[in-house]
């Protein structure tokens, strides 16, 4: 009963965010495509529920920038003035709302990654998928960033272990404290974080 209360509250938030923040999304698109050009979204396939993949979208906050041998620049390289905005207020997951209404994600639970991080997942932390994927999760409130690939899967799985619809207000307002304070955002040493290769291993990247 819990699960579909849970998802009911998906749909009515999904729906009067996408109505109520539609002139600030307007705006945050418009804004987007004049400083970054098209396309206006980024979008990525990402490991959702049980593992399934699906495709989420996002703002734009970097550009194509590409160097002599058209290897795509680092991501502090291609971090624009805006986009470290968009990033700092989480204007840029705005689309997700769109995620959210479908059913591909929910409000609350664990940041859905690349879907190539699937393979490189312990048994232990592949049960972050053993619930919907979500906006903000309690990693996101708990450090965010700053924290390790390690210790975000830690929170994750607590998450999974302690799971309440308690737990997910908790975790919501807490979130909005977050983004007041725009804490968080990136990696230290990183203009976002660091890529996840396996437990103990890391690499500059986007995530």
């Amino acid at each position: 009963m819990s699960r579909r209360i849970k998802r009911l509250i998906d749909i009515i938030g999904a729906i009067a965010g996408m109505i109520v923040l539609a002139p600030v999304t307007g705006v945050v698109a418009l804004l987007v495509r004049v400083g970054l050009g098209t396309p206006v979204l980024f979008r990525q396939p990402r490991g959702g529920f049980c593992g399934k993949p699906f495709t989420m979208s996002k703002f734009r906050t970097m550009t194509d920038d590409r160097d002599a041998d058209g290897c795509t620049l680092p991501d502090h390289c291609r971090l624009t003035r805006l986009g470290c905005i968009l990033r700092k207020t989480s204007l840029d997951e705005l689309p997700q709302l769109w995620n959210v209404l479908k059913g591909e994600m929910s409000f609350i639970g664990p940041r859905p990654l690349p879907v190539e991080y699937l393979e490189l997942y312990t048994q232990e932390q592949f049960r972050r998928h053993s619930v919907p994927q979500g906006v903000v999760g309690w990693a996101s409130v708990r450090g965010r960033n700053l924290n390790t690939w390690e210790k975000k899967f830690e929170l994750d799985l607590w998450y999974v272990d302690h799971w309440s619809l308690w737990l997910d207000f908790k975790i919501f307002v807490m979130a909005l404290a977050t983004v007041v304070r725009g804490a968080g955002v990136n990696e230290e040493g990183h203009a976002t974080c660091s890529s996840f290769r396996g437990s103990g291993m890391s690499d500059a990247g986007k995530a």
